[in-house]
């Protein structure tokens, strides 16, 4: 069992992000918005950890924070925090579809 360091890395930038959000502008949707999705991200991290090719979760929860924050950025064009959620999320969506589409290495 090999750990999904780089996921959880993902859940807690997310995480933290909202928390920042809040403490900064004291925007409740943002603490909300990145304690869910933090949660979901650290969750699909937890099962891919667990089986490497159980990646829904988190693909799930990285393709949307990437088309939400990528809509915010395309509208903003401010990098922090929509373009820096967007960027890291895609390559979250890169990362989990690598992983999902390598074929196990086996004995036949």
């Amino acid at each position: 069992m090999s750990v999904d360091w780089i996921g959880y890395g993902y859940a807690t930038l997310v995480a933290s992000g909202g928390v920042i959000g809040y403490v900064k502008a004291g925007s409740v949707p943002s603490l909300a918005a990145g304690l869910l999705f933090g949660g979901l991200a650290g969750f699909g991290a937890y099962q891919v950890s667990n089986d490497p090719n159980n990646v829904w979760v988190s693909l799930a929860t990285s393709g949307a924070l990437s088309a939400i924050m990528g809509k915010r950025f395309y509208g903003s064009r401010k990098f922090m925090p929509a373009g820096l959620i967007a960027g890291a999320s895609l390559l979250m969506v890169g990362k989990l579809s690598l992983t999902f589409l390598q074929k196990p290495t086996g004995s036949s």
